[in-house]
């Protein structure tokens, strides 16, 4: 129907067209032209029109409108660097036997390199610890087997990507780590059973494995000793600085080096590691004996951090140890030496799970979180990361009011055993309570000068035993819901 009402327009318009200017007939035809061009228009609305529409309705609809142009895409603006970051990236000492890489491979960042490779020479000993996450990422599970396998004499390298943490992303994402490890292999040397691997960005998304491949060859070439920051700075997903820090100590007359970074801002609750975390010494350590080292102190670190509660699929903490200093190795936790370089290790380990709460998603305050005289060692952690990781708590702080009842609230939810006419709170030096009842000397107008400075101690003594612990954690403000709103788009 409408192909033939076109046809007689065309005729009519040819006609018309056709008859001599500024004569009747000539007139005439184009009249008959526009006639049946209404009639056209008037029967593709009909077409279009609802079927219960009067002709009125119909005559007064309105043209359809134009397609508008898709909204270019927008572009985000880096978030502010954390109020609570460190001055600079420490300047990292060379670890013998250690040499980094970085580069851009775009697989979800632009404009940034988002690929870290670091090579280890061969003979070094590798521990870690991962998250206990039930959705591990096919990377963690890909470590753990490492791990648990016999040591590789040969050199041995670490893969990290950051915008894709390969997680949730089933037979794919195995056949990812498979493929990147026989692809590190290649270029660099190290067998596949060598290959440590860790990705960190969005849940669920297949990784592009293909774009970081394609920059093997080029990382390679890169490898130096003094990269370290260029790599810690390739991992970083929405942190806003890069994380390091290190320690020189004499060890049995030798001098040895620890040094290392991390990457973490959101998700923050591990459970047995964190986010990600690379340290590197070139102290001679046998492999079970650094391993036992690295749990142990894990739990005092970053296994007492919390930004979020939100335990991560990707945590990751490997300590490699290059054997590449002057010394005899430690093969056992009764060498005098082993106790101070544990210590070293979990000085720098504290180091960079503090500043991991410093870049809390959001953070304007940090919060250390004690809690004495519980039951156990244990039941102190449980109720401080109860404190430090309840919501009213933390918009208290973020809003600088000294509201000690949320504490209380906090202790009695954990279930934990506590004594409600025994509990004493403290806001940094000031007692706000004590024998279960707010202090006769506390005056609220000084809880709330105290809760304007940036760093904040709550200490909450139960009274019933000799158990301790800190954890650390920071404010939660609306910076963490705009960070998390749009961490896709």
């Amino acid at each position: 129907m409408a192909k033939d009402d076109k046809k007689k327009k065309s005729k009519k318009a040819k006609a018309a067209a056709a008859a001599p200017a500024g004569t009747l007939a000539g007139a005439l035809e184009r009249l008959a032209a526009l006639k049946a061009e209404v009639a056209s228009l008037e029967t593709l609305l009909a077409q279009a029109a609802p079927a219960d529409a009067t002709p009125a309705e119909v005559a007064l609809a309105p043209a359809p409108a134009a397609p508008e142009a898709a909204p270019a895409p927008k572009k985000k603006t880096p978030p502010p660097v954390s109020p609570l970051a460190p001055a600079a990236f420490p300047d990292l000492p060379p670890v013998a036997g250690v040499r980094f890489a970085a580069v851009e491979a775009n697989v979800r960042y632009k404009g940034r390199r988002d690929v870290m490779l670091a090579m280890l020479a061969p003979g070094t000993s590798v521990a870690g610890v991962f998250t206990r996450s039930s959705t591990r990422s096919a990377p963690v599970l890909w470590c753990e087997s490492l791990r648990d396998a016999a040591p590789v004499k040969g050199p041995q390298a670490i893969l990290v990507n950051s915008g894709n943490s390969n997680a949730f992303t089933g037979k794919a994402g195995v056949a990812s780590v498979e493929a990147l490890a026989a692809a590190v292999s290649k270029a660099t040397g190290a067998p596949k059973s060598g290959v440590w691997m860790a990705s960190t960005g969005v849940i669920g998304e297949p990784l592009p494995h293909e774009k970081i491949a394609a920059k093997l060859e080029e990382l390679n070439a890169a490898l130096d000793e003094d990269a370290g920051e260029d790599a810690a700075r390739a991992i970083m997903t929405t942190d806003t600085f890069p994380k390091g820090a290190f320690e020189v100590l004499p060890l049995g007359g030798s001098r040895v080096t620890i040094a290392g970074f991390c990457k973490g801002s959101g998700m923050i609750a591990p459970d047995m590691a964190t986010m990600l975390g690379f340290v590197f010494t070139d102290a001679a350590i046998e492999r079970d004996v650094l391993q036992k080292m690295l749990s142990e102190a894990t739990e005092r670190t970053f296994n007492a951090v919390t930004v979020d509660s939100d335990t991560s699929t990707s945590d990751t903490v490997l300590v490699c140890a290059t054997g590449r200093a002057p010394m005899e190795p430690i093969t056992s936790r009764r060498d005098p030496r082993a106790a101070e370089f544990a210590a070293a290790l979990e000085r720098v380990l504290r180091d960079l799970a503090q500043q991991i709460v410093r870049d809390g998603e959001g953070a304007t305050k940090f919060v250390a979180v004690t809690v004495t005289g519980a039951k156990s060692d244990k039941s102190a952690k449980k109720v401080a990361l109860a404190i430090a990781n309840s919501p009213l708590v933390k918009t208290a702080i973020a809003g600088e009011d000294p509201n000690w009842g949320r504490v209380v609230m906090a202790v009695g939810k954990c279930g934990e055993p506590a004594d409600r006419d025994r509990i004493g709170i403290r806001f940094g030096d000031i007692v706000v309570a004590e024998g279960g009842w707010v202090s006769p000397d506390y005056k609220d107008a000084d809880g709330a000068a105290y809760m304007k400075n940036p760093e904040l101690s709550i200490t909450c003594d139960l009274g019933i035993g000799e158990g301790k612990a800190t954890v650390w954690t920071c404010d939660l403000t609306h910076g963490y819901i705009t960070i998390n709103a749009d961490y896709r788009s």
